[in-house]
């Protein structure tokens, strides 16, 4: 297996982290703009902030990042739902075995 050129996951703010999402479903800036109700220049700062943060070059390697460690979700692929957690585990005895091995001479 090859090894991956993307740094290990950073810290995202909630907004970049919003930002990723808008980008890897295909909106240019001035959507992500409208969408967010920010100026373009706002989400060019976030971009640039972004890919800086992440060590990718472009919009492609950003979104190969994102799905690499996680960070976005498309057309339900690469999606991560935890299960639930149980509210009591309960263990129950063990059962202690012995197993035994034939001597060998």
């Amino acid at each position: 297996m090859s090894e991956s050129k993307f740094k290990s996951p950073v810290s995202l703010s909630e907004r970049e982290l919003q930002v990723v999402e808008l980008v890897a479903i295909g909106l240019t800036n001035q959507e992500i703009a409208e969408k967010l109700e920010i100026s373009k220049r706002t989400v060019d700062n976030h971009i640039s902030n972004i890919l800086t943060k992440t060590s990718t070059g472009n919009r492609v390697e950003l979104v190969r990042w994102s799905l690499q460690w996680g960070k976005v979700c498309i057309d339900n692929i690469n999606c991560c739902t935890l299960p639930e957690p149980e509210s009591s585990v309960e263990l129950t005895d063990s059962v202690d075995e012995t197993v035994s091995s034939p001597v060998v001479e």
